[in-house]
């Protein structure tokens, strides 16, 4: 591989896996100065330190663990447990990568004197001839991560690197990390909440002392149709583990923590024609104050056409073009040009 480092520092953050070795490796082969930092997030993840300095001594770059313990529960899991409380659907990698990945661990970068700060996030950074930096999709479009990236801004994206950003495949990475013989090449892929690795919520927030009050399941007519046990326990567009016998098929519509009932109905009535969104961030200037754009308003989710307005104190409005099931307030709503990620917000009302 060419070299184009010209021996600059980058802080690679390191997590153990695949991808974050696989970048770190991309980065050394490519001449930069590399040094990983692994953060310890919570008790019970010592595997995370301990494969990531198996791949940093087999690589022969130096290590560093950076404990953000106390700020992760308290601004990341509280975050979590509060969201579910308001009745809302918490993202905490979007908030995570805000707050802790490109904030905490960015900075402790710079203390570093590093040049670059570099993740294995699958997105894509690149200069335009204005001077402007553009988040855009990964080549891998099945693992393009750039729908959590919302958040960032042109002084992060002016040192940031995702060296898997123009890597084709997973299977690339993979056969990668065996060309590299990186001693994670076999490691399976993480879960998408790192502190609730078996995916199952409900039981983390009672394990943190959280009761759910039970209340009614009601219809959009208020018609009560059964018992909940506890708002936390459910979240938009939901369909199973409700126990309500009816003639069709009953989605969770609406979460009302204020009277704690759980709103209910049939699949047509998850339709919205708009949402509003707050605290928006827009990475690059927009083109006036109402635009056409694609949107995400959660990861999986096929973009939308929509039309976007903007309103006072950061917030936005949104009209998709078509209906759009499963608005969920608590989740990001994120919009594209093409490739190009314009920026996004948080869902708080439909």
């Amino acid at each position: 591989m060419r070299k184009t480092g010209h021996g600059k520092k980058v802080v690679v953050a390191m997590s153990g896996g695949v991808d974050s070795s696989v970048a770190a490796a991309i980065l050394k082969e490519e001449g930069y100065d590399v040094t990983g930092v692994t953060m310890q997030l919570f008790d019970g993840a010592d595997y995370v330190v301990k494969d990531a300095a198996l791949v940093a001594d087999y690589l022969g770059i130096e290590h560093s663990v950076l404990d953000l313990k106390d700020q992760f529960k308290n601004k990341i899991m509280h975050y979590f447990i509060d969201e579910y409380g308001k009745g809302r659907t918490p993202n905490p990698c979007a908030v995570c990568n805000n707050i802790i990945k490109f904030g905490a661990l960015m900075d402790y970068a710079k203390s570093l004197n590093a040049d670059f700060f570099a993740t294995g996030h699958y997105a894509r950074v690149e200069r335009a001839e204005n001077g402007l930096f553009y988040l855009l999709k990964a080549r891998n479009i099945e693992k393009d991560q750039s729908y959590f990236l919302f958040s960032l801004k042109q002084k992060q994206l002016d040192k940031l690197f995702f060296p898997l950003g123009r890597v084709e495949s997973k299977e690339q990475v993979r056969k990668m990390a065996a060309n590299y013989n990186l001693p994670v090449a076999t490691k399976s892929d993480s879960q998408d909440i790192c502190f609730i690795p078996d995916g199952d919520y409900v039981s983390f927030l009672h394990s943190m002392g959280i009761e759910g009050e039970s209340g009614d399941f009601v219809l959009q007519d208020g018609s009560v149709v059964g018992r909940h046990k506890g708002i936390f326990c459910y979240t938009v567009g939901q369909r199973r583990g409700m126990g309500i016998a009816w003639e069709e098929p009953l989605y969770v519509l609406r979460i009302e923590p204020e009277t704690n009932r759980v709103v209910v109905g049939i699949e047509q009535e998850l339709l919205s024609s708009g949402l509003e969104a707050s605290d928006c961030n827009w990475i690059v200037p927009l083109k006036g104050d109402s635009f056409e754009a694609e949107c995400k308003i959660r990861y999986r989710h096929k973009p939308a056409l929509c039309r976007v307005t903007i309103l006072e104190n950061n917030h936005c409005a949104v009209k998709f073009h078509k209906p759009e099931k499963g608005v969920t307030p608590g989740q990001a709503v994120v919009f594209y040009e093409g490739e190009k990620l314009l920026g996004g917000g948080w869902i708080d009302s439909l």
